[in-house]
């Protein structure tokens, strides 16, 4: 519709230039009458210009528009660069905040993994101390000894430095002095001693007392308490 306004413009234009040499060209008739050529000469470039001019002003109008969509589509263009720009500066903002986000949210499961981490090994090592404290006290309950044990322990150890005693034997000895059975039983336990090389002693003893066969020895180690092995072993010793 821009175009079409131009072009009417220009036909009024061309028309009004086309009267006003017409009308230019009469006075100028009337006017000289001796000297027409010259004056039709001179009203044909009057015309001429006046054409001319009207023709570059229709151009000028009809260039205008093109001009004006032209500054119109380039306002639009930077608009949208402009809008682009904003948009892709926005996106990129967004993309950093997440990325931000994200390293915050992986520092804040790190912290809370080695505040677990660290809260399992203070637990793992105070049952550890706790277990060592309970298993401390508990060897030194069961090395404490109560007197009647300790006494129980100096006379099987007296007993066995005055003579020769199987495990069983002494245990009967310390019963018979006096100590529960429970006493005794911990004291033959508690102390030092060889009862293989008990059988050993107590055969001698038997063969510097009185005379003995091999199976009567044994017979008789084996009463005294002494197991078969050793009584077999005590006597093999001795000589027999």
């Amino acid at each position: 519709m821009g175009g079409d306004g131009s072009v009417d413009t220009f036909l009024v234009l061309l028309l009004l230039a086309a009267l006003a040499g017409v009308v230019f060209f009469v006075v100028l008739a009337l006017a000289g009458k001796g000297n027409r050529r010259g004056n039709f000469a001179k009203s044909g470039g009057c015309l001429l210009a006046v054409l001319v001019l009207v023709f570059v002003i229709g151009s000028m109008e009809e260039d205008s528009p093109v001009s004006e969509d032209a500054a119109v589509d380039a306002s639009e263009e930077d608009t949208e660069a402009e809008d682009k720009a904003e948009q892709e500066e926005l996106e990129a903002e967004e993309a950093e905040e997440q990325k931000q986000e994200a390293r915050e949210a992986e520092e804040q499961a790190k912290k809370e993994q080695e505040a677990k981490e660290a809260e399992e090994q203070a637990r793992k090592e105070e049952e550890e101390r706790k277990a060592e404290e309970e298993r401390k006290a508990a060897e030194a309950e069961e090395n404490s000894l109560t007197l009647s044990q300790e006494q129980a322990i100096s006379m099987a150890e007296d007993y066995l430095n005055y003579t020769a005693f199987s495990k069983s034997g002494l245990m009967e000895q310390l019963v018979f002095e006096g100590f529960s059975q429970e006493e005794a039983a911990f004291a033959v336990e508690n102390i030092t001693v060889d009862w293989q090389e008990q059988a050993v002693m107590m055969a001698q003893d038997y063969l510097d007392y009185t005379s003995f066969s091999r199976q009567g020895l044994i017979d008789q180690l084996t009463f005294e308490g002494f197991s078969a092995e050793h009584a077999t072993y005590a006597v093999s010793q001795v000589g027999f």
